[in-house]
């Protein structure tokens, strides 16, 4: 079955005012649906069109050499991006906020604090040359590590291409089209503004989830 593109799970406008109505239109119906349509044609007459972009990013070693690039670009775009919305919430109705529980103790037992987990955060993010991910992933033995990678890349493609092979459980999109028509070139503003809608109780889910 082709890949789709999924639904938003709040209007474009809810995340305002830290992320404008107009970038999320043009983020999830012109980028994300560009990246569906464009795996899609990849795959098109192939034993892979069936697969799901998770079975794509995680298996891409099995892709043909001539389709590769192509489903890594494309596959790990919709991939990134269908986490990635679900990730946020409207402020103060699901979005910001901390973490608590397992994840909240999870993150102490990592980096120390709360605080100092978002300052390491932010700089994978603002740190990110060009465009690209950072990544909160839940690794193999237990604890918590962020990464950050180029383009459409993600953790599922194994540390050979990420520099990592945990579970994701939080997603942050620093390419320019997630927030250029409100911050302009200030990657840091547009991720300050990000912590107001970053859902918690959903990576809390993820992070029960890799377990």
């Amino acid at each position: 079955m082709p890949l789709t593109l999924p639904p938003l799970p709040y209007s474009p406008e809810s995340l305002e005012p830290h992320i404008d109505a107009a970038t999320m239109g043009i983020h999830h119906g012109k980028h994300h649906q560009a990246y569906v349509t464009n795996a899609n044609k990849a795959l098109e007459g192939t034993p892979f069109a069936d697969w799901s972009a998770e079975q794509l990013c995680r298996r891409l070693g099995e892709v043909p050499d001539d389709k590769r690039a192509a489903v890594r670009n494309n596959a790990g775009g919709h991939w990134n991006h269908a986490l990635f919305w679900t990730l946020m919430a409207p402020a103060g109705k699901g979005g910001g906020g901390a973490p608590n529980g397992a994840l909240a103790e999870a993150i102490n037992a990592a980096f120390g604090s709360f605080d100092t987990f978002k300052e390491k955060f932010a700089a994978a993010g603002v740190g990110r040359f060009g465009s690209g991910w950072a990544w909160l992933c839940a690794m193999p033995g237990g604890t918590l590590a962020i990464c950050s990678t180029p383009n459409q890349d993600n953790p599922l493609m194994g540390k050979a291409i990420a520099g990592c092979d945990g579970t994701p459980i939080l997603a942050l999109d620093v390419w320019e089209h997630a927030y250029y028509l409100k911050y302009q070139n200030r990657r840091a503003d547009y991720i300050a503004g990000w912590w107001n809608v970053v859902n918690w109780a959903r990576v809390g889910e993820l992070l029960a989830g890799s377990k």
